[in-house]
Order: structure tokens, then sequence, then C-alpha cells
């Protein structure tokens, strides 16, 4: 791979809502609403504190990941219908029962850590299972409340049983640590238990690996990992907002052998090998060779790659927009600007009928400003075609 510095300088020519791509919205809501299980009350739940920050999607479902970022969210991980009319807003199915979500229903302790406390994204592998990355911490936004250790659940969704847990040993956890993003590797050792998994650690900055071939886990954690102070600040539509996270944007090209990674509080996107992060734990004092892939005109949450042709996508939050950028031919696009439509885009998703992503309010739930009467979280979906891979006339500018 060649170390290329670039400056992705997102310019718009005209203040009016520009959709360079057609961007289909797959579900919209105003609030997440859940039907509470039998004896227990709704008026336990917070709509306005709900927002989701995870994405993944089967033939038949989606799933959602909500964090429990503040009191009151009933469920930390549903379902909803893949195959919905346009637009719909289909109330979310705890996954997979209700029994899984104590957390959100008071439940002792005990029942809780048996369940999902906080999951902020899950991810699926070859073997049709889904692992979810269930972080423990309860009200993080609020006071940060450890109440179980994080784990790994990964479930056979033929059965939509618990088929494996992984538990992380103390060495490689900090008393801050919120694991919050997942990938799985299953181009260096084999497939689903033989896979390798790279997880961010947000708010302690650093990659944690977990050999699942060997049942093993270490840490690797660097300087570009960490938020920068002086990007910790965001503005989307005029209104601000504080949150220094480190690490939690993650890509991965297996032809290109390299994860791709940005703190939300940065301009830029840094790549590491993956051998780097397979070989074992870093020795003392180990040069860590993290490369700075490029700069973007503002900051960004969540990554995605075309594994045809290694193109990475990604969101400025300030511009309200998608772009891409490709590591090997150094061209980049602007796919839609759209301030309505986009707005914090914590997840994205390829798949192979396109880009897929959750557009959310999240600078209004993190202010408490959000109101029932708007839409503040959105599915999208960009349709598949040629010009997801590059468009030469797209208003967007770079310096080597």
């Amino acid at each position: 791979m060649k170390k290329r510095l670039i400056i992705l300088l997102v310019v718009f020519v005209s203040i009016s809502v520009c959709s360079c791509l057609n961007l289909e919205v797959i579900n919209q809501w105003n609030l997440l609403q859940f039907d509470p299980p039998y004896g227990f009350s709704a008026t336990d739940f917070r709509p306005e504190n709900t927002v989701f920050t995870g994405l993944e999607i089967t033939k038949d479902r989606i799933f959602i990941a909500t964090p429990r970022l503040r009191a009151g969210i009933p469920a930390t991980l549903s379902t909803i219908p893949r195959h919905t009319p346009k637009g719909s807003n289909p109330k979310p199915q705890p996954y997979p029962s209700w029994s899984f979500h104590g957390a959100g229903l008071g439940l002792d302790n005990a029942t809780t850590c048996a369940g999902l406390v906080s999951v902020y994204r899950m991810r699926l592998d070859s073997c049709g299972r889904l692992w979810a990355l269930d972080s423990g911490i309860m009200t993080s936004i609020d006071d940060f409340q450890r109440i179980c250790p994080p784990k790994l659940v990964v479930f056979d969704l033929k059965t939509d049983r618990v088929v494996r847990t992984v538990e992380f040993p103390r060495e490689v956890l900090r008393p801050s640590s919120l694991l919050a993003n997942l990938i799985i590797d299953e181009s260096v050792q084999g497939t689903c238990d033989s896979a390798f998994l790279y997880l961010a650690d947000t708010a302690a900055p650093g990659l944690v690996v977990y050999d699942a071939l060997r049942d093993r886990t270490w840490r690797v954690t660097h300087p570009s990992m960490f938020p920068d102070p002086n990007f910790a600040t965001y503005t989307i539509n005029d209104e601000t907002f504080t949150l220094p996270d480190g690490v939690v944007g993650l890509a991965h090209s297996p032809k290109m052998a390299t994860v791709f990674f940005q703190p939300l509080a940065t301009d830029r996107i840094f790549s590491i090998p993956t051998a780097t992060l397979t070989k074992g734990p870093p020795g003392e004092f180990e040069d860590i060779p993290v490369a700075l892939a490029g700069r973007k005109s503002s900051q960004g949450l969540g990554l995605a790659l075309n594994p045809k042709d290694d193109t990475l996508y990604f969101s400025p939050l300030t511009e309200t927009s998608l772009a891409s950028w490709n590591p090997l031919t150094n061209k980049q696009s602007l796919l839609a600007y759209n301030p309505n439509l986009i707005q914090f885009a914590s997840e994205l998703r390829w798949k192979e009928d396109g880009l897929w992503f959750l557009s959310t309010r999240f600078q209004k739930f993190f202010k408490r400003t959000v109101t029932p009467n708007e839409i503040n979280l959105r599915i999208i979906r960009v349709p598949l075609r040629s010009s997801l891979y590059h468009n030469p006339n797209n208003n967007i500018y770079y310096k080597k």
C-alpha cells in the first residue's frame, strides 16, 4: 500500500440541497417505541433517550443497536423486518427476546449480566452468526455506570440462540474501557470460530484483538487512537455539542491487509496493518506502524469499505454528506449532500445492494432538545450502481 497524505475537502458550489446519488429512506421514526413485555409498564421507557448507533442487515431482518446512553432505554439490540414499505416506522422487537434485556426492565444484576447490557454494534460472520459487542456500561453519557463486564455474545441466526460467549481478561481493559465497535476478520487464519476480531475501545482509546481460534486477547494502543481536543466540538446544522471520544470508526480491507480507523474527535483517518494486530501482544516500547491515511473536511464516525475495489466511505459531520476515497487510486467523490437526511451517520455498512447508513439527530438527543414531532432517526440506503465507485464530476478537491 502506498502511503499518501491526502486532504479531503468537501466543497459545495451551492447552498441548496444536492443529492448526487439517490438516497432511499428505508425506515424512519420520530422516536423509537417499544411494546413492553407482560407485567411491565411503558412509563419507565424514555423514547427521547433512545438513539441507534449500530446496524446489520440480513436477507430478512435489520438489526439495530440502541446503547444505554441514558436511562429509560428498554432494549439494546432489536430487529425489524427488512422488507417494509419505504419510509415506514415498524416497532423494533427486542432480540432475541425480552429476557435478554433485564437492564432496561429494572431486573437484578445477575439477570442483567446474563443478557445484554449496552450494545453499540454487532457484526455477521460467514457462518450466519451475529457477534454482539456488549460494553456492560449503563448511562454512559451521564454517569458511566459499569454494571457488568464487557463481553461478546454470538447468536446463531437460524435458531436465535447463544452459541458462544467471550469475556475479556482484565489485563486488556482499563477502568474507563468502552468497547463500541468491531470487525470480524476471516481472511487471516480461517472463518467463524477461527476469525480474528478487532474491537475499538473508545473511552480508553485502543484496539483490543481477539483470536477466536486460540481464545486469546491482547491490546494495541497508539496516540492516533486518542481524541484530538481541537476536534472535540461538533457542529451539525448550526447546532454544536462537545464529545471527546477516541477511536470508534473501523473498516477492514482483506486485500490490502489493512484496518482503517478514526477517533470521533479528529479530522483524520489512520491505517494499521492487520499483521501488526494479529501477531500477538506488542512488546514493550515496540513501535506500532500506524500511518496517516488522510484528512477529512470535518469529524466523522462511521466507516465502510467496498471489498470489490477497496473504496472507503465516510460521512463528514459538519458537511452533512457522504464521501468516498480509494486509497489505491487516490480518487475521491462526493456521493451525496443533504442537510436534512444526512445527520450524524453513526454507522455505514457496505452490502451487496449498496451502501446503508444510520442517520440520527444525535446532537439533539445529546443536548436533550429532541422533540417527538420531527423525524429524528433514519435508516437509509444508497442503491448499488456504477457511480458509487467514482464520479469525477463531483465537487470534491484534494491536495497531495
